[in-house]
């Protein structure tokens, strides 16, 4: 029985380090790809760079006419800003392929992916990767040391581990909600409308602290969706605004979210029948 074990572990073992592999070497064919055409990848970063960077002029805007929102400051939003765009940009960055699932049905090409030994996510995860992307990864993660200086919250322990449990929850977040959108494509074929309310519509929602919108909104986006364990009760145990320890690890409850989408997504690929390409 020994002897099983650790044969079963070894394999186990091998089978994470060639799925790791793969990984990086997708990753290294998606960035030759990207660089193969320099001139457009240049104008590209710029245009990211340009788009992502529109988003804060309009909330520095904002706070010219207003010095508060709801009692939260421009760098308590920020912060709030910066998470929710860290997450949706990882995702867009390394897990295209989900974002993207609906072209997979379309074109037949899942079809291909269900007959090799390795599994379909993980196919798709290596499938595609925006590497374009990586520079709101950065611009997210600037603001989000920023605020944090400004805030004067310190680079204590808890602090720390806080805030990246909340980076950690917003890609969690998305990936759950790509996962759910790829579910749905298996009924529709073409989801676009109904993910882009969840994802694009829920990110430009949650960069803003969840307190500020009506009642309803909020208990929606706590037991439905869980935005606001991504960012907002943290943040309030952050700034001092409440002493609750269950607000300060809300962002864990998030990962109970991926559970059902991922369920949904399996369930979805159980009854795949080939769109016929």
């Amino acid at each position: 029985l020994v002897i099983i074990f650790a044969i079963e572990h070894l394999r186990k073992r091998l089978f994470k380090e060639v799925r790791m592999k793969i990984y990086i070497e997708s990753l290294k064919n998606n960035i030759k790809c990207a660089l193969e055409f320099r001139k457009t990848f240049i104008l590209s970063v710029i245009s990211q760079f340009g788009v992502f960077f529109s988003y804060y002029f309009l909330l520095l805007a904002l706070f010219q006419r207003f010095s508060n929102i709801r009692g939260f400051t421009i760098y308590e939003v920020l912060l709030c800003f910066g998470v929710i765009h860290f997450g949706f940009a990882f995702n867009e960055t390394f897990f295209r392929g989900v974002d993207k699932f609906e072209d997979f049905i379309s074109n037949g090409s899942l079809d291909r992916l269900l007959v090799r030994p390795q599994g379909v996510l993980f196919q798709v995860l290596c499938s595609r990767m925006d590497v374009v992307k990586v520079t709101r990864l950065f611009q997210a993660l600037f603001f989000i040391v920023y605020s944090f200086i400004k805030l004067k919250l310190g680079f204590n322990y808890v602090n720390v581990v806080i805030v990246l449990m909340m980076m950690l929850a917003s890609v969690v977040i998305f990936f759950s909600l790509f996962l759910l959108m790829a579910a749905y494509c298996f009924v529709t074929i073409e989801g676009l409308e109904i993910k882009n309310l969840m994802t694009d519509g829920g990110k430009h929602l949650a960069q803003y602290p969840m307190g500020i919108f009506r009642k309803a909104f909020l208990i929606f986006f706590t037991f439905v969706i869980p935005y606001a364990s991504v960012n907002y009760y943290p943040l309030l145990y952050l700034v001092g605004k409440s002493n609750s320890f269950l607000y300060a690890i809300s962002p864990i409850f998030v990962f109970l979210f991926l559970i059902p989408c991922y369920f949904a997504f399996n369930v979805g690929l159980k009854h795949y029948e080939s769109t016929g390409s």
